[in-house]
């Protein structure tokens, strides 16, 4: 299993803070695990594409290539906006 986090105003478009998501053998990397997440959901898709989405795996900052293991846990983050 893996355990996803959305923060900010994608936990609004995904409709939950926190999801578990059964890891598949065709869920490798994060990029996959995004693409995966948006079926369905053309919004997600959207907000999770924007080019300054961040990605964190276990609490690190991390690109969207890194790979996924079973126990992981992956938290989308939305842009940050401040003065």
């Amino acid at each position: 299993m893996l355990k996803v986090l959305f923060f900010g105003r994608l936990s609004d478009v995904a409709g939950t803070e926190r999801m578990d998501i059964a890891i598949h053998t065709s869920i490798t990397t994060i990029a996959v695990l995004r693409d995966h997440l948006g079926q369905g959901n053309e919004a997600l898709t959207r907000a999770l594409n924007e080019p300054q989405v961040m990605v964190a795996l276990n609490q690190i900052l991390v690109d969207w290539d890194c790979n996924l293991q079973p126990g992981d846990e992956v938290a989308f983050l939305p842009p940050v906006t401040g003065g």
